[in-house]
């Protein structure tokens, strides 16, 4: 007989897994959650009990800490501007060998390791997403780091349709084939944009958007747009969340009625999020309002 605990939980679960069965989750995976085979197995076998429970899964994986190590081992210092990372020829070929390859080798031995279907692409493959390279502005040049263009989804809804989840790595090109490293966060909405997804859920090192960095119990469980602006103001972001609020506003504009930010360290922080009224990181919507009634989720 189950307790009365874990029948709470079936019960609080049932009406998320209706709602969501045959919808697609685009998820996004800081590459510091896959430093550890162990910590890399926490996010896929919850990433694998969506999966299967009807939810189509679209993963899109960082690699900020690899590269950066890689990129030592070359010889290529890293170097920042407002969060984002300058990549000049050396440090993108670094930033290549260590999403390409790297990480999307340990994310994809764990799905064998699991039973998880799953293939690694990257935004340069099938026309997936098309950049430009970022021009200096105001003295800063990023280097070969790419704009976004144009998204062409029709690799992904072939896996999806397949029942194959597509891995997908940020490298992505330009119209004539040259690599360019877009950051992780802007592939993920973009991509969560085209393929018209439900969620835009972001695992990172922090349980969600703290109002104060170094105090966890700071934490913001939900908002929306403006307040999003209104935490940017405060200068509550830090300079590495700017990507990351852009992509949040990027998404739901573009239609994604939901964006989670979570912590990918917890061993249940994305089902928790996902199925119960409490959530375990922040929810962010276009306003408050369209919250009334409909719970967490």
């Amino acid at each position: 007989m189950p307790s009365n605990q874990t029948m709470k939980a079936l019960l609080e679960a049932t009406p998320y897994l209706r709602l969501y069965q045959g919808k697609t989750f685009v998820i996004k995976v800081g590459g510091e959650a896959f430093l550890a085979r162990e910590s890399t197995f926490n996010v896929l076998r919850q990433v694998s009990l969506l999966a299967q429970l009807g939810i189509k899964i679209v993963l899109v994986h960082g690699g900020g800490p690899q590269a950066t190590e890689t990129g030592k081992r070359l010889g290529h210092a890293s170097q920042f501007i407002e969060g984002r990372r300058v990549t000049d020829s050396g440090m993108l070929e670094a930033m290549v060998f260590a999403l390409n390859g790297t990480v999307r080798a340990e994310i994809l031995a764990v799905c064998r390791q699991i039973g998880l279907t799953a293939v690694g692409v990257s935004g340069m493959d099938a026309g997936l997403v098309t950049a430009k390279k970022r021009p200096a502005k105001k003295g800063a040049d990023f280097g070969m780091v790419g704009d976004i263009q144009k998204v062409d989804a029709s690799v992904l809804n072939t896996l999806l349709a397949a029942g194959i989840m597509p891995v997908v790595s940020p490298i992505c090109a330009d119209a004539d084939g040259q690599a360019l490293n877009v950051n992780a966060d802007t592939v993920a909405a973009e991509l969560a944009v085209a393929l018209w997804a439900d969620k835009l859920v972001s695992m990172t090192g922090a349980p969600g958007i703290l109002r104060d960095p170094a105090d966890p119990s700071s934490l913001v469980s939900y908002t929306d747009l403006a307040g999003l602006q209104d935490l940017e103001a405060s200068g509550v972001l830090a300079a590495g969340m700017n990507p990351k609020a852009a992509s949040i506003r990027r998404a739901i504009e573009g239609g994604v009625e939901r964006v989670h930010v979570i912590g990918h360290a917890p061993a249940d922080a994305l089902l928790t999020e996902v199925f119960t009224n409490e959530g375990s990181g922040t929810m962010i919507v276009r306003s408050v309002e369209s919250l009334e009634g409909k719970g967490g989720g």
